[in-house]
């Protein structure tokens, strides 16, 4: 079993090395909008930004899970793929093209729409162009991973995000390019991203058929209302935020502060739950072939129940130390004259707890999918995105209100905790399994009782905290003893048999 445990470990870093340097990079933009933009028009790309992530579903409707499938199944039988691709990618242009020109026709009415202000509908149209290079990219990039191209997939990922670090503080220091330049600078990004991945065009055909769309369109368009549920948990919280009556702002916050400020100080706060996001993201490319390839070993069951331990209490430890440190982060001025996030960003910091536990079930619904997938049950899986997505949305609409910031935050973890509840009933229900979920709520009830001592003892000195993550440890030791004693010694054995050998 330790084989398999290192296994998955190795697959997990493979898979997700282009992707933590392509969101680690992209994470340096945080810092240089929220320094050198105004809360305001931070709070303004942030609701654009979450706005484009939602339409991303509806402009790619599916297409690249229904490429891979039936490009993968061409393939097998000994069929022509370019004729895959080339339908394809003739459908997403068409359509990609229309969408991008209602947007900008609109772009007024659907800057209203969102929250913003007709005057702003500069930047609906710069979404609009992003959008559709995200369209163009779609079949390129699923053609990549069909092809097991991962150097040439992680080179355009890569160096479209470094595109766009550059072209953004380039244009925002240099050109006072404001607002405007972080815009641009995605656009300039993805144009880099579409010039690396031209060869995969040279397969490109004139040719479409309609029975391969048709085909497509059935696979991938039952993924739409699915995809935008499973954002609208982590998404909506920016809209509903919009939204605020000035004076429930004015309330909670005192004056001066106008919706988009509010957006924008949650929006960069938030962004550090990447911590967790981005070992949540690493550790699902490499679970599902992971699981699926060991679904009939006689452990199976046993093994999964280990990786959901073992992940889970990561996931636990990883956020009770953003709890504890990203706060001592955000507020130290580096060479006496610079913040990750300037004085004015403070105010929404009391949202993380809430950000980086949500993701621990984010972590838990990830491994219970397991069950779901090896059974085939995948009808499950919209009920319960859906009723992650309403359960966000109610608390949201009822929290803000009362709690600003605060109140979307606690709706998303209220969301993810429904999700992970939903997915665990209906994934033993078809594969039935021993998870230790009181081993785990135990942990998950003491990380929240530490996170709350340093403000109950009236410190928050990084020594208290220190202190608390170790004490945490142990507790961690003390209560999966039996499965730390189990790895120890699979660790003895094999170490004495390879001295063994030697």
């Amino acid at each position: 079993m330790l084989d398999k445990l290192k296994l998955l470990a190795k697959d997990t870093a493979i898979y997700g090395s282009s992707t933590i340097l392509a969101r680690g990079l992209n994470y340096v933009l945080v810092p240089l909008y929220a320094n050198l933009l105004n809360t305001f028009d931070n709070g303004v790309h942030a609701l654009i930004y979450a706005n484009i992530a939602l339409a991303n579903v509806l402009f790619a409707y599916g297409m690249e899970t229904s490429y891979l499938k039936v490009a993968s199944d061409d393939a097998r039988s000994g069929g022509d793929s370019a004729r895959c691709f080339s339908t394809a990618v003739i459908s997403l242009l068409l359509t990609s093209t229309a969408f991008t020109a209602c947007i900008l026709f609109f772009a007024p009415g659907i800057a209203e729409l969102i929250g913003l202000s007709a005057n702003q509908k500069e930047f609906i149209r710069y979404a609009a162009i992003i959008l559709w290079f995200d369209a163009m990219l779609v079949i390129p990039f699923a053609d990549l991973r069909l092809k097991r191209k991962a150097v040439q997939f992680a080179i355009a990922r890569v160096f479209g995000v470094v595109a766009v670090v550059i072209t953004a503080f380039v244009l925002i220091v240099h050109f006072n390019a404001g607002l405007k330049g972080a815009f641009i600078a995605n656009i300039v990004g993805s144009s880099i991203s579409l010039l690396i991945v031209l060869p995969v065009f040279r397969q490109f055909r004139r040719f479409f058929s309609s029975n391969t769309l048709r085909e497509m369109l059935r696979i991938g368009l039952p993924y739409v209302p699915t995809g935008i549920a499973g954002l609208l948990v982590h998404l909506i919280d920016r809209n509903v935020l919009i939204r605020m009556r000035l004076e429930d702002i004015e309330r909670i916050y005192g004056s001066g502060y106008a919706q988009s400020d509010i957006v924008g100080i949650y929006g960069r706060v938030a962004a550090f739950g990447i911590l967790l996001q981005l070992f949540i993201q690493v550790f699902r490319f490499a679970w599902q072939p992971f699981f699926l390839q060991h679904a009939e070993d006689p452990e199976a069951k046993k093994l999964f129940r280990y990786v959901l331990s073992i992940s889970t209490v990561f996931a636990m430890v990883i956020a009770l130390a953003g709890t504890f440190y990203v706060p001592d982060l955000i507020r130290y001025q580096y060479f006496d004259r610079l913040y990750i996030l300037p004085p004015a960003y403070w105010i929404g910091l009391s949202i993380l707890p809430w950000i980086f536990f949500s993701y621990i079930f984010d972590m838990i619904s990830t491994n219970l999918t397991a069950g779901i997938l090896i059974t085939g049950s995948t009808r499950y899986l919209p009920v319960v995105t859906f009723a992650g997505a309403g359960v966000t949305t109610v608390v949201c609409l009822w929290l803000v209100p009362l709690m600003g910031m605060e109140g979307a935050a606690v709706a998303i973890l209220a969301g993810t905790v429904v999700m992970s509840i939903c997915m665990g009933y209906f994934s033993l229900k078809v594969y039935p399994n021993r998870y230790e979920w009181r081993k785990l709520l135990l942990l998950f009830v003491i990380g929240v009782v530490c996170t709350r001592l340093p403000v109950i003892a009236g410190t928050q000195d990084i020594w208290f905290e220190t202190v608390l993550t170790i004490c945490y440890f142990g507790v961690i030791l003390v209560v999966f003893r039996n499965e730390v004693n189990y790895v120890l010694k699979l660790l003895g054995s094999k170490v004495k048999s390879k001295a063994n050998n030697e």
